[in-house]
């Protein structure tokens, strides 16, 4: 994803040990989590709206043409 390997990953996180201490960063990663979590939720209630909105749009093109199917059939 970024491209880090494991040494600049350890640098990270004990660079984050020292500014937050160890009591706090579980906490700061539950937090992390939970706003990732919502961001994800909402993004998916985005695109459900979204394809919702697109097959109603595309209900009524499919009932005209299944209605002048029916029309020509009937003649």
């Amino acid at each position: 994803m970024f491209n880090i390997g494991s040494s600049e990953f350890m640098l990270i996180a004990f660079a984050a040990l020292l500014l937050f201490g160890g009591k706090k960063l579980p906490e700061l990663a539950r937090g992390l989590g939970r706003g990732i979590r919502e961001f994800k939720d909402a993004s998916d209630d985005v695109k459900r709206e979204i394809h919702r909105n697109i097959n109603t749009v595309d209900e009524p093109e499919q009932k005209a043409t299944e209605i002048s199917a029916d029309k020509s059939q009937i003649k």
